[in-house]
């Protein structure tokens, strides 16, 4: 297994970001930035999602993002939940 790739959020997460119009996002890649000292610096995610069709990616996804996103989703399906 490659220790490298383990975040705090695993590759397939599924979030939707804070925004005015939301849409699902699902972790793809996990980049991880080491200095000389081998000392990690940064975590930073790649994510996509769909957009009339076409599947966009992002490259520089904080951790922050996705456990906000994670929040919001997960309080989405609640509301969802309450009103059926």
């Amino acid at each position: 297994m490659n220790t490298f790739c383990i975040g705090k959020f695993p590759i397939g997460t599924q979030y939707m970001p804070m925004r005015k119009n939301t849409y699902l996002c699902t972790v793809k890649d996990i980049h991880k930035t080491f200095n000389n000292s081998g000392d990690l610096v940064r975590t930073s995610y790649v994510a996509t999602h769909e957009f009339c069709g076409q599947t966009i990616t992002e490259s520089d996804v904080t951790e922050t993002t996705i456990a906000r996103g994670v929040i919001h989703m997960t309080e989405n399906m609640r509301k969802k939940e309450k009103h059926a």
